[in-house]
């Protein structure tokens, strides 16, 4: 795993929107109330492409979801927008829960899969890689979600990935050696 994201505290000297989702997620604890499942910010705040709008994505590793979803609601479900659903992503059993808290949307997705091994995490770490060492392409990503392109498809479009951008863009980072 990489070690920047094993933790939130690069987000405290970060940009506003990230100093602001540190605050948000220390307020919650998620981190603490949730360690056993090892949880991990992903998606474009960490790696500042988000957009106006941008979520706080959490991934963890959970295996016992019954345990997992009463934990969920009994922090969670009396704040605004929350939902709780429960579903299947390329065959691997997902629970998925939704809220507002401190002008952000939050996910929570579970998955019964180490945290460096979902998707959501692998495209993070390529999307990273990519980021540090093409230094010209932030603005080009951040200008094709404006335009309302999700993450994935921006970055395959910059670098001309032909296919399923999600699928896409782990075949590039295993033949980069990122994952």
């Amino acid at each position: 795993m990489s070690i920047i994201f094993k933790t939130i505290s690069y987000l405290e000297s970060g940009s506003e929107i990230q100093r602001r989702s540190y605050h948000v997620i220390k307020e919650l604890n998620i981190l603490k109330d949730f360690a056993k499942y090892t949880p991990v910010l992903c998606g474009t705040i960490p790696i500042s492409v988000d957009i106006e709008g941008s979520d706080l994505d959490i991934i963890m590793e959970v295996r016992e979801f019954g345990v997992y979803k009463d934990e969920i609601e009994s922090l969670y479900g009396d704040l605004d927008g929350f939902g709780l659903t429960e579903v299947t992503v390329k065959g691997i059993p997902t629970v998925i829960s939704n809220f507002r808290y401190g002008g952000f949307d939050l996910e929570l997705f579970a998955q019964p899969v180490a945290v460096e091994k979902q998707n959501a995490y692998r495209h993070m770490i390529i999307e990273h890689h990519l980021l540090l060492t093409n230094l010209h392409v932030r603005q080009e990503i951040i200008r094709l979600k404006d335009r309302g392109l999700k993450t994935e498809p921006a970055f395959a479009q910059v670098f001309e990935l032909v296919g399923d951008p999600y699928d896409e863009l782990l075949i590039l980072g295993t033949k980069l050696g990122i994952i």
